[in-house]
C-alpha cells in the first residue's frame, strides 16, 4: 500500500495566504482554481493579482476542490505550480556572502512532519537565516502541507535537499560554520554562543538528534523544561534556538 506522502502533488499550493505570496514571488503558476461564486475579500485580491499576471483562474465546485485537495483545508482555493527547486548547499552559503553576513542554516534531521517542516520554514523566513537543509531519507520533502503551514515563506527559504546529512555537516565545518544540536542533555542556549557563522541542527521530538549526526556537531545546546512535559515541538524548539540566534547577532553587542 502507499503512504500518503506518495500520492502528494508537491506542485500544488492551497490556502489563501499561501496563494497571495507565491503570487507575489513570481513563481510560475499554471492555473488557480477557486470555489465557483467566492469572489470576495482575500479571493478577489487573488483573482485580480492572477488575472495582471495571465495566470488562468478556473471556478470549480467546493466537491471538485475537496476531492484534490491534500490539507483538507483549501479555504476555496488551489493552484497548481511549476515544482519547487532545491537549492545546493553552496547556493546558501552564497547567500550569507552577498548579504556580507555570517552563515545562519539550519539542519532538520528526520522531521518528517510536514506541519513541523512548514513552520520552522516560517520561523527561518522571518528570523533571517539563510537557508534549510533536509535530508533525502527520513524527511518529508516540500509538498502542499508544507507549503501551507508555512504561510507563503516556502516561496522565499531556500531548501537544500542532501544525500548525507553527516557529511554535509563536514563540508560546513571547513567552511567556518560552527554546528549546534538540540539536544536535552546541552548547556542552557542563552549561555552558549550563537553568534557566528552558525548551522543550528534540529531532531524530530520523537526521537531528537541522531547519535551520528549529534557526534557531529560541535557542541549541545538544551531549551529549559520547567513544566511536566519533558520536550517541546520540534518546530517550537526551532524558533526559539533560531531567535536566540537573532539577538545574539543584533541585541548583545
Amino acid at each position: 500500500m502507499k503512504n500518503a506522502e506518495e500520492n502528494w502533488n508537491d506542485n500544488q499550493l492551497e490556502g489563501r495566504n499561501a496563494i497571495l505570496e507565491v503570487l507575489k514571488s513570481g513563481r510560475d503558476i499554471e492555473k488557480i482554481m477557486v470555489l465557483k461564486g467566492n469572489t470576495e475579500g482575500t479571493i478577489r485580491r487573488i483573482i485580480a493579482q492572477a488575472k495582471e499576471k495571465g495566470v488562468v483562474i478556473q471556478e470549480v465546485s467546493r466537491q471538485k476542490l475537496d476531492e484534490i485537495s491534500q490539507t483538507k483545508n483549501h479555504q476555496g482555493v488551489i493552484a497548481i505550480v511549476s515544482a519547487h527547486n532545491y537549492v545546493e548547499i553552496e547556493d546558501i552559503l552564497a547567500i550569507a556572502k552577498e548579504k556580507n553576513e555570517p552563515p545562519f542554516l539550519i539542519l532538520l534531521d528526520g522531521i518528517t512532519d510536514p506541519h513541523n517542516l512548514g513552520a520552522v520554514l516560517r520561523s527561518a523566513e522571518c528570523a533571517g537565516a539563510h537557508g534549510v537543509v533536509i535530508p533525502k531519507r527520513r524527511s518529508v520533502g516540500l509538498n502542499a502541507t508544507v507549503g501551507k503551514t508555512s504561510a507563503g515563506a516556502i516561496e522565499y527559504m531556500p531548501v537544500a535537499r542532501v544525500t548525507n546529512l553527516a557529511r554535509t555537516m563536514e563540508y560546513l565545518k571547513k567552511q567556518g560554520i560552527w554546528l549546534a544540536c538540540a539536544d536535552m542533555d546541552g548547556v542552557d542556549y542563552f549561555e552558549s554562543n550563537l553568534s557566528g557563522a552558525i548551522a543550528l541542527v534540529i531532531g524530530s521530538e520523537g526521537e531528537g538528534v541522531s547519535r551520528l549526526i549529534k557526534e557531529n556537531c560541535d557542541f549541545t545546546v538544551s531549551i529549559p523544561m520547567y513544566g511536566k512535559i519533558s520536550s517541546l515541538n520540534a518546530s517550537v524548539a526551532a524558533g526559539l534556538l533560531m531567535y536566540e540566534v537573532v539577538r545574539q547577532r543584533n541585541f548583545s553587542k
